[in-house]
């Protein structure tokens, strides 16, 4: 075969391994990912489960008391749904004590003590107040939510803790919001600047900054849970310098700075409660702290027999801490009324929460938190 023969043949091969190669990169590209499928909008085939009292708990009483009156639509009103499915599920005899403020929270728990409850539980009463009250009387049982012992839990057997951890949905919070920012700065605002309130903007702030690098960071505190007058203007002024989603971290303040967002139409992110419909298409999502499940449990541990002093602390893994996108809430209403190029991202905002969710629980992503690092 001659010289000019085998070149021939040597072009030919070359062309045809292009041509099969232009093929399978053509094949590839005509194969797209598979769409991110909302766990949401899947039929799991489930039953609903009807609920019936424990056996032998209509003896059972409890007392819990609020920090403030109801109505909040956040952490109060959340830790009085506890107590309102403890009532209805376990068959006790409940009584939802609603306080004033932190005037009045030793005269209330004393008075709760009073009266002879197999339980009293107290949300977000001052370290000192629970301590005084369950080693005066060490034959009543607390159950304390939001109360924080920097010093060390005392060693008492009728005092129970429970510790929600909410810095790592506070993470996944803020990738959506990294994700769906317009001028690329965001922010919170908190009730008061305590390690509790920190917990979440922390988390909060990390989870923008690990899909948004060059997103600016802003954060103001109210220095009150009561007053969404000053949440509100200190939300305008951050709304007036740029920043386009606020998370409230903020009580009933809080509401001011979802006001602010609606008026300007910038957005917000919701805290404790599933707030997304207080206000369609400007609350993008809600970062959910269960407290009505700490409430909950408190009493059914009373009624089961496994009451257990000493410090819980939970979060994103036990359930007690989530998103209102998450299955078990699955709110869509910011799908249904928010502006079309944000709704558009959302599949792949999901997509990116879950993965992120998975590497925080196998421990490839750690979320700073800033409760316990108040500790040390």
């Amino acid at each position: 075969m001659s010289r000019r023969s085998l070149s021939v043949f040597a072009l030919v091969a070359l062309v045809l391994t292009a041509l099969v190669s232009l093929s399978i990169a053509s094949a590839q590209e005509a194969t797209p990912e598979p769409a991110y499928v909302d766990p949401c909008l899947a039929d799991t085939g489930e039953a609903e489960v009807i609920v019936t009292p424990e056996p032998g708990s209509a003896g059972v009483s409890f007392t819990i008391i609020l920090p403030n009156p109801r109505g909040d639509r956040s952490f109060i009103d959340s830790a009085a749904a506890g107590a309102e499915r403890a009532i209805a599920e376990l068959g006790v005899t409940g009584t939802i004590v609603e306080t004033a403020g932190a005037q009045e929270h030793d005269a209330a728990v004393r008075r709760a003590v009073q009266d002879n409850p197999d339980i009293v539980v107290t949300i977000a009463v001052d370290a000192p107040i629970i301590e005084e009250i369950a080693d005066e009387f060490p034959n009543q049982k607390f159950g304390a939510q939001e109360t924080f012992f920097f010093a060390g839990v005392p060693d008492l057997d009728n005092l129970a803790l429970y510790n929600i951890m909410t810095h790592e949905n506070s993470y996944l919070a803020g990738i959506a919001a990294g994700m769906l920012t317009r001028t690329k700065k965001v922010g919170a605002v908190g009730g008061m600047d305590t390690p509790g309130i920190n917990l979440f903007i922390v988390g909060f702030e990390e989870g923008v900054k690990s899909v948004c690098e060059d997103c600016e960071l802003v954060r103001s505190y109210v220095g009150d849970f009561s007053d969404p007058v000053t949440a509100k203007e200190q939300a305008l002024t951050l709304f007036a310098d740029g920043a386009d989603i606020l998370y409230q971290v903020a009580g009933r303040s809080g509401e001011g700075v979802l006001q602010a967002a609606a008026e300007t139409g910038n957005f917000a992110i919701g805290v404790d409660s599933n707030q997304d419909d207080l206000y369609p298409g400007t609350i993008i999502v809600s970062a959910m702290k269960r407290v009505d499940n700490a409430v909950f449990n408190f009493v059914k541990s009373v009624v089961d027999g496994t009451y257990t002093a000493g410090e819980t602390t939970v979060g994103l893994r036990e359930g007690f801490a989530g998103l209102s996108w998450d299955v078990g809430v699955c709110s869509r209403t910011f799908d249904q009324a928010g502006p079309e190029d944000m709704v558009a991202k959302l599949p792949a905002v999901r997509q990116a929460i879950d993965e992120a969710r998975e590497k925080i629980l196998s421990g490839e992503i750690v979320v700073t938190n800033a409760y316990e690092q108040a500790l040390q």
